[in-house]
């Protein structure tokens, strides 16, 4: 039951944007939960550079067989030309956490 959950991560650019993103995620119900850490500092290699950057990390808690419409979401909503989007599946966890995950993408 517990490898069906994950919590894919995108950072963003801006504190606006990652809330923008964590509430069209939740009214879509593809995440239980959205948090958000930032600022941060990226360093990273763009197009054979080194660059840096302040971001915004989103830690989203969903399931895998969402993945694909949370990736899609994200990439609509991403102001980024290649945004980070990558999932780790949650192992194991508290069972009455993940039913709680779970009931929450249930509702309408």
């Amino acid at each position: 039951m517990r490898e069906e959950y994950i919590q894919a991560i995108t950072t963003i650019d801006t504190k606006e944007d990652a809330e923008r993103i964590a509430s069209a995620l939740l009214d879509r119900r593809i995440a239980a939960c959205v948090q958000l850490v930032g600022p941060i500092r990226s360093f990273y290699r763009w197009k054979g550079r080194k660059e840096t950057a302040e971001e915004w990390i989103c830690f989203i808690k969903s399931r895998m067989d969402l993945y694909e419409q949370l990736e899609k979401a994200i990439k609509e909503m991403h102001t980024y030309e290649t945004p980070e989007v990558i999932a780790i599946p949650i192992v194991i966890g508290s069972r009455k956490y993940l039913e709680w995950l779970e009931a929450e993408m249930k509702k309408k």
